[in-house]
């Protein structure tokens, strides 16, 4: 199975794909690592006449693939800086150890120097990788070696790696020299089947029985494990309806190209999926983000129009009566809609239901046990159609509090810290006043309650 993923991995790299190799061994990650690196250095593709040695014990030179193992904000790349898991190719080695570096998805542009310490702890090569570190990763093709000792949370992280394929090459045997027959439990007809199934019901964690059931229902029934699929199923479903809309946005063919290729493509798509949910009509918006200024300085330009999308969609489209409400799943994931084939459309609204269902079930069970934090939301009003409204925005501070994990009493918990949840957690405040002000009305004995701050809450 691994000369089988390698020569597949072989076989892409030659045709100019982005691809990787993942396994859970670091032995394997190794040898794959130092097999794939003899053979470019064969063919020419790495310059293995001045080499710096790595964190792995492997040496990097040009031409080499590295992947950076540690955040570092001083070390500038353009308009980003170095990240852990960021891939890069090295374009020049020096004699006292730095290695120049250029992100492994640019030809130009975009580079660094790693000075020699940093060379030396925290780099490592990037051809095969394990699963922890493939968090973040985006290529076209992913191959990934699975045996029976993988966990679940593990093979979801490599099988989301690439855009155009996912491979698994499953290892049905392992053999050890000191078992030189059969023993008894021993699954002599192991097949990949049995095998992925047995991966499939391996978590991670070293829990009690009731503890796995408790965990395992909470973690893969949740909205953040929902809509973490919904969001990786409307990528794919979405991605040729975004690679064309960028096409025909007024970029040259050169730059159209590079934006669809870039990492931040999905950043981008992400944007344009919510401003679609948020009523705006996609396809007269993107041509302006593109007109409006020029690319001559940018290093990504997938990042800039993301930037600019943003700034054009930071609220939803009209005004006052003519306003309509954002199509947001829960109050918080938007939908996807667009052309798409129909297995990935069922999928897509399998997950949908999924979510409301949730969604629905958390806040019954909260408002029947009396959680602390419910008593902040209010008083459901009398009238029917308030009731609803009131529902409605109470049930996404709900889904906001199960997506990022929020047990305490406060209704919205610590601020948030990523720019996705920061996102959310607005639409979750301005649900959460919602639902504040709707607790009230002319015909109640009840005082309107004041606005509570996002600091008190």
């Amino acid at each position: 199975m691994a000369d089988t993923a390698y020569a597949a991995w072989r076989a892409d790299r030659q045709a100019g794909r982005a691809t990787v190799l993942v396994t859970d061994s670091n032995e394997s990650v190794q040898v794959l690592n130092q097999r794939a690196r003899t053979d470019l250095i064969l063919d020419g593709t790495v310059n293995a006449l001045r080499e710096v040695e790595q964190h792995d014990g492997t040496r990097g030179a040009v031409g080499d693939s590295v992947i950076t193992r540690h955040n570092d904000r001083r070390l500038r790349a353009g308009r980003g800086w170095v990240r852990n898991g960021d891939r890069w190719t090295v374009t020049e080695a020096r004699d006292d150890g730095p290695l120049t570096l250029r992100r492994a998805t640019r030809k130009w542009g975009g580079s660094v120097v790693l000075p020699a310490d940093y060379v030396a702890e925290h780099l490592d090569l990037g051809y095969a990788v394990t699963s922890y570190r493939a968090q973040g990763i985006t290529v076209d093709r992913s191959h990934v070696l699975v045996d029976a000792s993988m966990t679940r949370e593990n093979l979801y992280v490599a099988l989301t790696r690439g855009r155009e394929l996912n491979m698994a090459y499953v290892t049905v045997d392992k053999p050890d020299d000191s078992h030189e027959g059969p023993h008894s439990g021993d699954e002599v007809e192991a097949t990949a089947r049995s095998v992925q199934f047995g991966v499939l019901q391996h978590v991670g964690a070293e829990l009690s029985a009731h503890e796995t059931i408790t965990a395992e229902q909470k973690a893969w029934g949740s909205i953040a494990q929902l809509a973490a699929e919904y969001e990786t199923i409307a990528a794919a479903a979405q991605h040729d309806r975004w690679a064309n809309l960028i096409r025909a946005s007024g970029l040259t063919d050169e730059e159209a190209e590079a934006t669809i290729a870039s990492p931040a493509f999905g950043a981008l798509a992400v944007k344009l999926r919510r401003a679609e949910a948020n009523q705006h009509n996609i396809e007269t918006l993107q041509p302006r983000p593109v007109a409006a200024r020029g690319f001559a300085h940018a290093d990504d330009i997938a990042a800039v129009l993301r930037y600019r999308v943003a700034e054009a969609t930071a609220r939803p489209a009209g005004s006052g009566r003519t306003r309509k409400a954002p199509r947001l799943i829960a109050g918080l994931v938007p939908e996807a809609t667009g052309t798409m084939s129909p297995d990935l459309r069922q999928a897509l609204t399998e997950r949908r239901d999924l979510i409301e269902t949730r969604v629905d079930a958390l806040l019954d069970t909260a408002l029947t046990e009396h959680q602390d934090w419910t008593k902040l939301l209010g008083n459901p009003p009398k009238q029917p159609r308030a009731a609803a409204s009131w529902r409605h925005a109470a049930r996404t501070v709900a889904a906001y509090r199960d997506r990022y994990g929020i047990t305490d009493a406060t209704p919205l918990g610590a601020p948030a810290e990523s720019d996705a949840q920061k996102i959310d957690a607005a639409q979750a405040r301005a649900a959460l006043d919602r639902a504040r002000h709707l607790d009230w009305s002319p015909d109640e004995p009840h005082e309107r309650p004041r606005r509570t701050s996002a600091r008190q809450l």
